[in-house]
Formats: C-alpha cells, sequence, structure tokens
C-alpha cells in the first residue's frame, strides 16, 4: 500500500468531510465527534453523484455514518454498507494520522 498525504488532522473539522483524489480514487475523509478519522468512496452508489463528501456526518446508536447529501441513505463510516439499501456499500480506504498529517493508502 502507499500511503498519501490528504491534509493536516486540525484542517478536517468535526462531524464534516472533505473530497481527495489520492492515486485517481475519489475518497472522502471524515472526523468523527470522537477525533477519529475515517475514509470513504466520495461516489454515492445511490445516485450516481460523487458527493459523500458534503454529507451529514452523525451516528445510529454506535455506529459512525455519513448520509448522502443526495437521498439521505446512511453508510456506515467503518466498512461502507449503505444501512437502507442492503447489500449497497462503497469502498472503505485505510486512513492514520503521522506527524499530524492524515494519510490515506489505496491498493496499488
Amino acid at each position: 500500500m502507499k500511503w498519501t498525504v490528504v491534509c493536516p488532522y486540525p484542517r478536517l473539522e468535526p462531524e464534516r468531510g472533505v473530497a481527495a483524489l489520492v492515486d485517481g480514487a475519489q475518497i472522502a475523509v471524515f472526523r468523527v465527534f470522537d477525533g477519529g478519522v475515517h475514509a470513504i468512496g466520495n461516489l454515492d452508489p445511490i445516485s450516481g453523484a460523487a458527493v459523500l463528501s458534503r454529507g451529514i456526518v452523525g451516528s445510529r446508536g454506535d455506529v459512525p455514518v455519513v448520509a448522502s447529501p443526495m437521498h439521505k441513505q446512511a453508510f456506515d463510516l467503518r466498512n461502507g454498507e449503505c444501512l437502507d439499501a442492503p447489500g449497497v456499500r462503497v469502498p472503505v480506504y485505510p486512513v492514520r494520522i503521522r506527524d499530524g498529517l492524515v494519510e490515506v493508502a489505496v491498493e496499488t
């Protein structure tokens, strides 16, 4: 895996997302309420639009989710599963914070 710096950790606002292009993949990176960081594919598989980074971040119970800004389907930020449409999912990418920088890995 190749790690790519997306941004400094402090630039990620809590419960907000940013979009990044990492090795040709559109990725949505989120900082959640507990300070954790998650990275999923930015493409909403329901609408076909690259908008998940602009979704509403929250939780369903203990599950961190982002709701698509298009039709509001919720995606689990840990595994990419759509909680509202069984069998639908988005890719999940490894993410880490190293030396204050958010890094995402895409398999090459």
